[in-house]
Parts: structure tokens; sequence; C-alpha cells
């Protein structure tokens, strides 16, 4: 949508825009913030998209200019639960938003309230405030957020109504607050003149970052003329401030509106010394020699701080890909420890009452031992609060004792973290960091660590859900194989089963061997599609009902005919492989019938294997209506047939024809050799089971020599 002022524009739409910066504007000054936005929702898209912003860096702004409504944001939350979301510091941010606290490190407040308006929500305004760390709002900025907050939500409804709404461009307007205190015609050389009056140098840097303003004894200190920074980013006319830790200092004062320094050397070896002092917006640099010996401190705290923070954006984007638990205990013994410098670290999670060591990096053998088993206690008054989601912190060893008297050795430590791991909004553990010696814990670190706890809970949270999942369908799918087959005379039987790589998800591959009568004998092997606890759940169903039909007599065909009637009237998005064989132990015949499965391997003796095809139908669950042909097969006293899932013979990137191919070669069985060492060496010849990408089943029936079931007439 084009803006005021653009060919084309719509009068209606610009009218609410500006309507809207207004309002920013009165709401940021009327409750003393420094720090304004206002973000319009699409509801089709489930998006909200940042209007217009006051008092935040352009860059800062471009991050957040749109958000998913799922995005983990102050913002998001306040508009899909239609409530005001109060942070009041940036430990508070850590603890509720950890990612939004490590890409915003600063000393600031942010309310977020939705602009509601005829039942529906409209957008969201954010306001950010210079902070202590307040647990709620006072009465007068509560009473104005609600009162602009309301009006904001009408003007957008209108604007709606009319067929002209608020649509943001890309990047969100940012707004210079100086029209809202009518300055003078000569405010500007006024101020210039007073300030070039003084000895030290100043600039003006906006929320662009780029120059409005610098006076001739700025312009001295930093070797270049006025000409050559007015109305230009500040590092990019002067290269040797482009530094992340510059950049840093300059978006803290700005986001926490607190004056912050730094130190920088110019071309020629002369230290400046920079102290930003925040406005609205952007900030103002007083310029000053520097002595060496009293900056190299300052600038090289700054680069630990920032060194600090991308070691734990490292770990963030590690986390995210974690899966299990141990890749969450094992990356936080592997990053965590390094970035705070702590000695030690144990995560522990809650079993029936009790505590479980789930790892544990740099204690001793006594010291788990005094963890593991022990009942979980209770917090006394002096120390933690019972908040399941808030950090302790413990800086000696008589401020654990004051929480928990009962506690036994510390294993040589002598400051603790505790990190709360939370799943489905109930403690389920927690994550301990330890140091060898007394800790304080600043603000800074508390601000940091409460960030760290928050990725790691949410990692551990998805880690804990997953195994326990992978656990339930694991034991659902192994109550649903045959514990035990039935032995027949005459047949000689030998099965496995081998789950995909560990860590993945569950599959649906099964097998079923049923005594039909003593000289007959069903076979079945399959594998439904999908690797969840759906496709577990569906492998029961479809093993029970091939079990009944054949109970009920009905031939190979019509065995899977009806099984694949129900399985579409009951999961038509589901499709199962399956292969069914009655082996008449008299006749010495197997009466094969196919959905789509792999074709069984027929190993003769004295002869190579033979790969046999019958005619296949569709995969049950296709159509209602397949028909399924049977095929008769001779398998003389010592054949062996093999039935098999596709992980047996399929290779990443391989043909599936070269997979079966190399099975029949490499099935040999010997007269003498017992099935059950032919499955082991099959199933190890199908690659290391670490490396898996598929389930496999394998299921071997060898007719014995004469001496079983008498031959059929």
């Amino acid at each position: 949508m084009a803006r005021p002022g653009d060919s084309g524009s719509i009068p209606g739409a610009a009218i609410a825009s500006s309507r809207l910066d207004d309002l920013l504007i009165e709401a940021v000054f009327s409750v003393g913030a420094h720090l304004g936005a206002v973000y319009v929702l699409d509801p089709g898209d489930e998006l909200l998209a940042m209007e217009v912003s006051i008092g935040a860096p352009a860059d800062t702004a471009r991050v957040w200019a749109r958000l998913r409504l799922s995005d983990p944001a102050p913002v998001t939350l306040a508009v899909r639960e239609r409530r005001l979301v109060w942070l009041g510091d940036r430990v508070a941010m850590a603890r509720a938003f950890p990612a939004a606290a490590l890409a915003l490190p600063y000393h600031f407040g942010v309310a977020a309230v939705p602009l509601c308006a005829g039942g529906a929500v409209w957008g969201a305004l954010v306001l950010g405030w210079p902070t202590g760390g307040e647990s709620e709002l006072p009465r007068r900025p509560l009473d104005v957020m609600d009162d602009v907050g309301a009006r904001m939500g009408r003007l957008l409804r209108q604007a709606h109504a009319r067929g002209q709404p608020v649509v943001p461009h890309p990047l969100p307007r940012l707004l210079n607050p100086v029209r809202a205190h009518a300055p003078g015609p000569y405010a500007g050389l006024t101020a210039l003149s007073c300030l070039s009056s003084l000895p030290e140098g100043y600039c003006h840097l906006d929320g662009r970052g780029q120059v409005t303003l610098v006076t001739a004894a700025a312009a001295e200190l930093l070797a270049c003329r006025p000409s050559e920074l007015v109305g230009k980013r500040f590092s990019r006319a002067l290269p040797w401030l482009d530094d992340p830790v510059h950049e840093d200092r300059y978006r803290a004062a700005v986001l926490s509106h607190r004056p912050t320094a730094f130190t920088a050397r110019r071309p020629d070896g002369r230290l400046l010394s920079f102290r930003c002092y925040p406005s609205v917006p952007g900030v103002t640099l007083r310029i000053t020699p520097a002595d060496a010996p009293g900056t190299a401190g300052e600038d090289a705290g700054g680069r630990a701080g920032v060194t600090g923070l991308h070691d734990v954006l490292h770990l963030a984007t590690a986390l995210a890909r974690a899966t299990t638990a141990r890749d969450v205990a094992d990356l936080v013994a592997d990053r965590v420890l390094p970035a705070c410098e702590a000695q030690a670290m144990a995560i522990l999670t809650w079993d029936s009452g009790r505590i479980r060591v789930v790892a544990a990096r740099g204690y001793g053998a006594e010291a788990l031992e005094s963890f593991h088993g022990r009942p979980i206690g209770q917090a006394t008054d002096e120390g933690h609060d019972g908040d399941e989601g808030t950090p302790a912190f413990y800086g000696s060893p008589d401020e654990l004792r004051a929480a928990y008297p009962d506690t036994g050795p510390t294993g040589g430590m002598n400051a603790w973290t505790m990190l709360p791991l939370v799943a489905l909004g109930r403690s389920i553990g927690t994550c301990l960091l330890a140091w060898d010696r007394p800790h304080e814990f600043g603000e800074g670190q508390r601000a940091m660590l409460s960030a760290i706890g928050g990725l790691v809970t949410q990692a551990f949270e998805r880690a804990w859900l997953y195994d326990h999942k992978h656990q339930l369908a694991q034991s659902l799918q192994s109550s649903l194989l045959p514990k035990d087959l039935p032995e027949f005379p005459g047949l000689e039987v030998a099965a496995r089963y081998v789950p995909l790589t560990p860590g993945m998800d569950i599959g649906g591959d099964f097998y079923d061997l049923i005594r039909l009568d003593d000289c007959l004998a069903a076979a079945v092997i399959g594998d439904v599609q999908g690797h969840d606890m759906t496709a577990a759940a569906l492998m029961g169903q479809a093993r029970t009902a091939i079990r009944a039909h054949a109970a009920a007599g009905a031939s190979p065909g019509e065995v899977l005919s009806r099984t694949n009637q129900l399985l579409t009237a009951q999961t038509p998005d589901r499709f199962t492989s399956c292969l069914y064989v009655a082996f008449d132990l008299r006749r010495r015949v197997a009466l094969l019938a196919s959905a789509g499965h792999l074709p069984p391997v027929l190993g003769l003796l004295g002869a190579p294997a033979e790969v046999i095809d019958p005619s296949s139908g569709l995969l049950l669950g296709i159509d209602p209506d397949a028909e399924y042909v049977t095929t008769t097969v001779n398998v003389p006293p010592g054949a062996t047939l093999a039935l098999y899932t596709d992980g047996l013979v399929e290779k990443p990137g391989g043909d599936l024809s070269d997979g079966i191919a190399a099975l029949a070669a490499r099935f040999t069985p010997a007269p003498g050799r017992p099935l059950d060492d032919l499955a082991d060496d099959l199933i190890a010849a199908a690659g290391e089971e670490d490396r898996r990408t598929d389930d496999s089943a394998l299921l071997l029936l060898r007719s014995a020599a004469p001496g079983g079931c008498p031959p059929g007439v």
C-alpha cells in the first residue's frame, strides 16, 4: 500500500496511518516510555506486521517487523491471549522468552496490549521503559495503554470496514517525535551553538544511526570534517568504528535508555572515549580523549560480553537440533559450562517423588550418589520461592543450606544455579550448574543464565516429550509383535525385528505366524506407512484383522481383500503393504497373496535362490474393491522361504531391485545350518543398527525333511 505523499496513495488508509502515528506518540510521552511500536494483525496469515515504530534502532525494528502468532514473543502472546503482557526487566524477559532475551540483552521493561474492537483483535501496541524490575505496571501507564489501545483498535476496525485497511510496508516506518515538542525555527542552530561552546565533542545519531548533528570539537577528535559525517551512518563514515562492540553499546543505550560507554582507537593510534546518552530516538555521543590504561579493560569487557552472547546464540542453534534428552544433556555439558565458566553440571529429573540423575559432568561419584534416589525436597522461605519456572541462585554453601537444610556433600562446589525444567506446565527436573568457588551473581549474569535456562527448558521439554512418545510407541509395537512363534511338525522358523536408528520415530513393520491346524501355517509380513503412533496402532489393526479372517478359513486372496476393506474404512489416509503365505506342510506348497509387498525369496538346496514374484495387488487401504490373486509355489523338503520388509534391502540412493537381488545372492541356507544363524547374518549384512533409516523385519520358514506332517493326497 502506498504511504502518504506517494502517487496512488489511498486517502482513507493514509489518514488512519497518520492517526496511528499521533496515538503512538501520545502513548509514549504520556507514560514516560522511550520505545513504542504498533503492530497490525493479518488474520488470514496469522501474521503481526509492525506498521510504525518510535525510539528503536532501525535494524532492531527490521528484525522484529514480522512475527507469526505462533512465535514466542511478548506481542504475539498478548494477541493470542488477548491480555496485557508485562515484563519488568531482562531477567523476566529471559525467563518467559529466552530467545527474545538473547536477541535483546538490554535493560528495559516491555508491555504489550492487544488492540481490540468489535469483539476482534486488530493488532497490538508495544511500549518500552527504563526499568528497575517492577513486577507490576503502575495505574497511570495501564490506564493510558487501555485508552490509547482502545482508540487504535477502533481506528483499525473502521479503516477495515471502509475497505481501506492499514497495510504495513515490508519495512516499518520510524517516527521522529520532534514534531510532538513543536521546537522553534532556530532550535537546531541554538543547540549546535551551545554544544560547540563545550570542550568535549558531541554528535547526535538518529534511530537509523545517521549523524544529524556534529560539533567542531567532535569533528576534530574524529579527524574528519563535519560535512563528511552529517546525513551518513556513523560507522560507515568512520570505518574504524564499524565494530560489533561499538554497535552493541549504541543499541544498548537506545533500547535500555541508559548511558553506555566504549573506547575506540583511531587509525593513527589515538584512543578516544565515547559516552552514549540515549534520547528519543537515537543517542547523543560525548567524545573525549582517553588514556590507554583506563580504557583497555572497558573495551575488553565489552568484547567479552559480546563473545559470551555469541556462545549462547551458538548454544540456542545447537539446542534447536537436539532430539533426545541425552542430546540436550550433552549440549549443556559441552556448551553451557564453558560459556558460564562453571565447573560442574547435573541434569536431575523427578521419578516417583525421587531424584534421578540423567547426566552429569564435573561431579564425583560421592556427590552423584547423594543426588540419586533422594526424595524431592522443598525450599524454605529463605531460599527458592517455590516458583517452578524461576531459576534459583546460591552464591555460597551457606545460601544453599539456608534453602535446603538437608543438603548432603557438595562435591567440592561452592556456588550453584538451578535452572528449572518444565514440561506440559509441570516441573520435571532441574539443570544444576556449579562453581568451585563462591560466586556473586550480578544482574547481567542472572539474566543470561535465565535465558540459558529457558532455552534448555524448551529443548528438554521437546526431548522429554519425544522420548516418552517414542518409548510408548516402541512399547505398543513390541506388545503387538508375537513374543513366541507356534511350533509345527515339519517346519522350522526364525524371526527378527530391528527398529530403525535410535532417536527416530517408531515404524509399523509387523510379522506373524498363525496356526490354522497342525499342518497348515499362515505367515504374514507387512509394513504400515509412516513412523509414528498411528502407524504402530494401524499395524495392530492389520494383524488382528488378518488373524480373524485366516482363522475363518479364507483363502490368502480373500484374507487380504477383507482386511483391505476394513483398513480403507478406518484409516483411508494410511496404506499398508502385506504378504500373506498359507504354508501347507502336507502338500509342501505355499499359497501366496501380496498387497504391494516385496517379493519373497526361496532358497533351494544345491541351487541359487529364487525371487518369487507373485501377482501383486494394491496396497491395503487404497481401494475397498481391490482384488488379490493367490499364487501357488512348491516348497520341497529343505527349501527355505524368506519374507522381509524394505529396511533389509533398501539403501539411501540405491535401487530397490538391486537390494532384492543382493539379498537373493547372499541367501544360501545350508542343510545343517540353524535358521537363527542365517537370520542374524542377513540382519547384520543390512548395515549397522545405528545407521538404519527404516525398520527391518525378517521371517524365515524352512520345510523340514520328511518325517513331519504326512504328505497329502
